[in-house]
């Protein structure tokens, strides 16, 4: 059974579909990437998980329970982590988390589990007022972990942190389904975050899930990439697309995807070669193994064409 699976799930504002037909599942003690640019429907897609929105049609099941059927029976099954925290700066990090403990009718030993899960015991006392964006989010996280629900949903959990807090959440958040046992569905725009954390991913785009597998599967189906830096991009892509390549901006440059069966050795010399007789100046060149980049784009194009 999967942890989180939905089907035909669609939300309409108007005429406007935020959501479009939304299929997916995450696999009981996956991380699941759910990636996409602002805007896509992944916020909505979540909200409509958690019970917070109606879908307009389809169904979303959390842990074998339906969450338009029985939506108090799925919450309990479910914590979540949204960018508003809500937590009163004036009461400590144990007084906020005993109100939700209280609520959710739970033993006063589920906070000192969650705290000691998120390192937050010795900060505990602390109020919320003080403390750093990094800290608010593990507290953010220890009261969504109440209750040990087998399924965790967190949207841009690392937004707003700085490097050494990013890296510090993406080893906790990869450490999750084996330290608590729970499935965790991490909404993020942020391509090198998802891939450096996620197990499966699920791509959606305008409201479409437009792919969607297990990371490592997707990687090694895809032709290699060709990643180069140069000091004229616009040539050099009229070059690469004349060679058969498809052409993309990457974070450092520009990636050509390689054509399946392709022999990447010749191709990047023939390249290195073409690129040199235009007076293309070469920074840097060559194959690497197919991304998480290469394979968000081309999904995306892809759902550019169906739509056009």
């Amino acid at each position: 059974m999967a942890a989180i699976e939905t089907q035909g799930l669609t939300r309409r504002f108007g005429a406007r579909a935020a959501v479009d037909g939304v299929s997916l599942t995450a696999p009981t003690g996956a991380v699941y990437g759910f990636l996409g640019p602002n805007g896509a429907g992944k916020t909505t897609t979540l909200k409509m998980l958690l019970g917070l929105l109606r879908p307009t049609s389809g169904r979303a099941v959390i842990d074998g329970v339906d969450v338009a059927a029985d939506r108090l029976a799925a919450a309990r099954r479910v914590g979540a982590l949204l960018e508003a925290h809500g937590f009163y700066g004036n009461l400590s990090g144990r007084e906020n988390l005993e109100l939700t403990r209280i609520l959710l009718d739970l033993p006063r030993t589920e906070i000192d589990r969650v705290l000691e899960v998120v390192d937050m015991a010795g900060d505990a006392r602390r109020r919320v007022s003080d403390y750093s964006l990094g800290m608010r989010q593990r507290l953010g996280l220890a009261r969504a972990m109440l209750g040990a629900p087998p399924v965790l949903i967190l949207d841009e959990p690392t937004n707003g942190l700085d490097p050494d807090g990013i890296a510090d959440m993406r080893r906790f958040l990869k450490s999750l389904p084996e330290r608590t046992g729970a499935t965790v569905l991490l909404s993020s725009h942020l391509l090198g975050e998802i891939e450096q954390t996620a197990t499966h991913v699920g791509v959606v785009h305008r409201g479409r899930l437009v792919l969607e597998g297990d990371l490592a599967r997707l990687k090694a189906d895809q032709a290699p990439e060709i990643a180069l830096r140069v000091d004229d991009p616009v040539r050099a892509a009229e070059i690469l697309r004349r060679h058969d390549l498809t052409v993309s901006d990457g974070a450092e440059g520009l990636v050509a995807g390689l054509r399946p069966g392709a022999d990447h050795d010749r191709t990047t010399a023939e390249l290195t070669r073409a690129l040199v007789a235009a007076a293309i100046g070469v920074f840097a060149i060559g194959a690497r193994a197919a991304s998480l980049e290469g394979i968000y784009r081309r999904a995306a194009a892809s759902d550019r064409e169906e739509i056009v």
